[in-house]
């Protein structure tokens, strides 16, 4: 009779640790999940392209390069102010609201130049965008440039790209998984902290294993036996 309860109890043990999954299952899963998602964020997503364009500041006879260095980082930030995207919305052909959130203005504080980049899901309309500011940037400068000493010239103008700037699907998908696998990482280091502040010790609370330590626990004699054999002699 011993030997068939044991039988029982080890197949029983056996179903459990072959119906309970693995404790690292949230791994794989948020990965796969992760590139599911990023997959499908690149293919429904309409790609988005960029144009680029660029005026320099040029100092006159009577200025220093150096003010004109000054002058090309204040005139990146008026880049895509009000009045110069007013200027810019007859020929983008969009609303000035439209046109703040497609165009932005990039210098660096060792050169004059100043990159106006526009962005759209058409590439002609990026280069459109990116000229219609660049000119309009340039116009209303040189108006101040008799008392300035620097006026704004077109260096280059924007061309209709022909690969998006976006990412593709691939790359979506890389970083789906990327994301995935590192918030199940996360997830799966986060339980044993949980387990922890319920008071669980390490390895309880999880299939088979929980299986195995109340089965343990309920084939022991109960605690308060011995005691009260004791208590049974020494009466006598």
């Amino acid at each position: 009779m011993a030997d068939t309860a044991d039988q029982k109890k080890s197949t029983h043990r056996r179903r459990v640790r072959l119906l309970s999954p693995p404790v690292w299952w949230p791994l794989p899963a948020a990965a796969l999940l992760g590139l599911a998602a990023g997959g499908a964020y690149g293919v429904l997503k309409a790609p988005e392209y960029a144009a680029t364009s660029y005026v320099v500041a040029v100092p006159d006879d009577t200025t220093e390069p150096a003010t004109a260095l000054g002058f090309a980082q204040a005139y990146a930030r008026i880049a895509t102010s009000s009045s110069t995207l007013a200027y810019a919305q007859p020929r983008a052909g969009i609303s000035v609201q439209k046109l703040r959130t497609q165009v932005r203005a990039e210098t660096s504080p060792e050169s004059p130049m100043i990159a106006i980049t526009g962005t759209a899901k058409s590439a002609a309309e990026a280069a459109d965008i990116a000229n219609a500011v660049a000119d309009a940037l340039s116009l209303s400068s040189n108006t101040a440039a008799k008392n300035t000493g620097v006026q704004l010239l077109l260096f280059n103008q924007a061309v209709a790209p022909s690969d998006p700037a976006s990412a593709s699907p691939a790359l979506s998908g890389a970083v789906g998984l990327c994301a995935g696998g590192l918030l199940g990482g996360l997830w799966l280091l986060a339980r044993p902290t949980a387990g922890r502040r319920r008071g669980e010790g390490p390895g309880e609370g999880t299939g088979a294993d929980a299986v195995e330590t109340v089965e343990e626990y309920a084939s022991l004699p109960a605690q308060g036996e011995p005691a009260a054999t004791k208590e049974k002699e020494s009466v006598r």
